[in-house]
């Protein structure tokens, strides 16, 4: 068994956000004498929230670990379904149920956050066959709590310093992980890919699924904006958008800024058409919302099906162009790179064949 040293030296030597929750899972395993963990994070979808469980770990083997971009939100359970976990983080404390007597099993509800990470919410969910003793809860308090440190250290490096969105480093290290994840990889297999992934020097290539998507934002006429009314004034219109970004995307889709006004959102959806309906909410609240010392913008978007010999750089690449197009043609508008090469409007890109294409 791993001493608790052991298991904060693992915690603290990720560099992935996304398998810090898993690592604390296995870590309250070997150390409390409990049956089972769960981790389970808030996500929203048009004001609609609901629980997500990202990680469940059984002390006799066995669990699952959910890649948040593929979740169907429809099937996820609301708030209210779980009064337990939602008086947990409604009160911030510690909320124990004994579901067959005093002295049998319970379910303890801690707040995995005890302050907001990064618009993050979550529990911790420990089922045991008895209470927790005072020395033990400690001990998960201990643990916890590295957690929530490395989380923040990790959410801080991965996002943009103005708006808080994530960063291009994060896009990179998502698109693979995201892939891997898909593909169903062993772990062992996972981190040998993992490796020749990140050799110097190299554009890393790998097959992807069919249903991840990616798109990148352009505010039209930024720079007549930082021209006429400042940098700070630019700087807020650019918070703004964020904030829209924020309030129209999914919890679970990844919002990225890259410098300027250039945005990007990665997410898992089972048809173009949806995607473009995303783009589309967007692009019309960008449009409605008054801008303070500005008054009305406009936004154009372009987004790309994720290939199977995609890197982030051929990507984004397509995506830009279809965000290009419609900036040389009327500006506030979106597009999907595909339905322009389908249209004709892209005809080179043709030559590279409709597989990998669509």
């Amino acid at each position: 068994m791993a001493s608790l040293i052991e298991h904060l030296i693992k915690l603290t030597d990720h560099r992935d956000r996304d398998l810090l929750e898993l690592t604390l899972s296995k870590a309250l395993i070997d150390l409390v004498p409990i049956q089972r963990v769960l981790v389970s994070k808030v996500v929203s979808e048009e004001g609609v929230k609901r629980w997500m469980d990202v990680t469940v770990l059984d002390a006799r083997g066995g669990g699952k670990v959910v890649d948040p971009l593929r979740v169907d939100f429809q099937t996820l359970p609301l708030l209210e379904d779980n009064r337990d976990r939602l008086h947990c983080i409604q009160r911030r404390e510690r909320v124990e149920i004994a579901w067959a007597g005093d002295d049998g099993p319970r379910i303890t509800y801690l707040p995995l956050f005890a302050d907001p990470v990064a618009d993050v919410e979550g529990v911790l969910e420990i089922h045991s066959a008895s209470a927790l003793l005072d020395d033990q809860l400690m001990v998960i308090a201990d643990v916890s709590r590295v957690f929530r440190n490395m989380y923040r250290l990790l959410a801080y490096s991965d996002r943009d310093a103005l708006t808080g969105l994530l960063n291009r480093k994060s896009l990179d290290d998502t698109f693979y992980s995201a892939v891997l994840e898909e593909l169903g990889e062993m772990q062992g297999a996972a981190a040998e890919a993992r490796q020749i992934m990140l050799a110097a020097g190299q554009e890393r290539r790998h097959r992807v699924p069919p249903n991840y998507w990616l798109g990148t934002i352009c505010v039209d006429n930024f720079g007549t904006i930082n021209d006429h009314h400042g940098h700070l004034i630019a700087e807020e219109v650019l918070l703004l958008v964020a904030r829209i970004m924020n309030n129209t995307f999914r919890t679970y889709d990844r919002l990225y800024r890259f410098g300027g006004e250039q945005f990007a959102v990665l997410m898992h959806c089972p048809d173009e058409a949806l995607v473009l309906a995303a783009f589309e909410r967007f692009r019309a609240n960008i449009e409605k919302f008054n801008f303070p010392q500005v008054g009305h913008l406009t936004i154009c978007g372009g987004f790309t099906r994720v290939t199977p010999d995609d890197s982030p750089n051929t990507a984004l690449e397509r995506a830009e162009r279809a965000v290009d197009y419609g900036q040389h043609h009327g500006r506030n508008k979106v597009f999907s790179h595909a339905e322009l090469v389908r249209r004709g409007f892209f005809a080179e890109a043709l030559k590279i064949g409709a597989v990998d294409i669509f």
